[in-house]
């Protein structure tokens, strides 16, 4: 992806010939040159896992020979800086679709400390994204302290259909918010700025989204298997699409709004959208359906409590995805640091 890391598929991998795909082995790197005009972005990738995995035939792979000039690691903290990108999409810029074809991507020309001080900093980044995967393994074990309190909870509540508990609100924009409030949402469940051209199109008939309100696009064809719902839970009012849908809790005194995303976040809710999406071109996960679902709902103090630890878990995810970019944000330094030594 744009921040130089593997990935799931998004893609529809069904019917596919895997035999067709390209093996990746620890140390080996992917590169795509066919978003860069686009993007901005190389968008390239160095595997550091120990069991191999496969990629798509279209992009490019390769490994750095040259050990006694250039190493692997510091060859990839070279690519790790806006700077690069913007290189990349300079060298891009010439081709129909902009690509940063292969041939080009060779011709790019890397001032190179000796070998000796690219270890030296090399150790430095290692040791940072050690620290950095050891917060991030510390992150999957409150996961499962979740996941096993949610368990648990399937095995000792009944499970009842969440619909008798919500109410859709319909409310347009009759308060005069502006453009600065109109949000999309991800697939990774949440508000983003949205990405629509937005000229001359009139907010009157748009969503509003209070505080506490969920909104989610029924439309669930070629969304990597995931549902896009979020939860607003800042003190500012958004405003959505139309075509979008938007709920809140009305018995708030018996389902806590942090609880029900809880278990919108997790993948049983996504497979169960996605199973229950209906339609012949595109399919959609409409409202009825949504009521339908069914969840284990405890006593309101014990939802808080789960949904607490998940809170945690989330701002917890976000300080890791900050890490990550520190220390992405850190290699062009180390770079400069490493060539002044030099």
């Amino acid at each position: 992806n744009i921040n130089k890391e593997f990935m799931p598929t998004v893609a529809n991998t069904e019917g596919i010939n895997e035999t067709k795909y390209k093996v990746i082995r620890k140390g080996r790197f992917v590169f795509s040159g066919m978003q860069t005009g686009r993007d901005r972005c190389i968008r390239i990738g160095m595997y550091n896992e120990e069991s191999p995995i496969i990629v798509s035939p279209a992009y490019t792979t390769f490994e750095v020979t040259a050990t006694k000039i250039v190493l692997p690691i510091y060859f990839f903290m070279w690519f790790l800086s806006a700077e690069k990108d913007r290189l990349g999409w300079f060298y891009s810029d010439g081709s129909i679709r902009a690509n940063l074809d292969w041939d080009r991507f060779c011709d790019i020309e890397m001032e190179l400390p000796n070998i000796s001080i690219q270890q030296k900093y090399v150790d430095i980044y290692n040791a940072m994204l050690e620290n950095q995967k050891n917060y991030e393994r510390g992150l999957e074990d409150l996961k499962l302290v979740c996941d096993g309190y949610i368990e648990d909870l399937r095995r000792n509540y009944p499970c009842e259909a969440i619909g008798k508990y919500l109410k859709l609100s319909d409310t347009r924009n009759s308060h005069g918010l502006s453009l600065e409030n109109v949000r999309g949402i991800s697939i990774n469940k949440t508000f983003i700025e949205t990405k629509a051209d937005m000229k001359g199109v009139s907010l009157n008939p748009y969503l509003l989204v209070k505080p506490d309100y969920f909104a989610y696009v029924p439309v669930t064809s070629r969304n990597g298997e995931k549902i896009t719902i979020a939860h607003n839970t800042t003190d500012h009012t958004y405003l959505v699409s139309s075509s979008y849908i938007v709920f809140f809790v009305k018995k708030y005194d018996l389902l806590d709004s942090d609880y029900l995303f809880m278990y919108f976040n997790r993948p049983e809710f996504d497979r169960f959208a996605r199973f229950n999406s209906w339609g012949s071109a595109r399919e959609t996960f409409d409202w009825d359906e949504m009521c339908n679902m069914q969840i284990p709902i405890p006593n309101i103090k014990i939802q808080k409590a789960i949904a607490e630890i998940f809170e945690v878990y989330n701002m917890r995810k976000e300080i890791n995805e900050k890490l990550k970019a520190q220390i992405k944000d850190i290699c062009p330094i180390l770079i400069r640091g490493s060539l002044e030594e030099n």
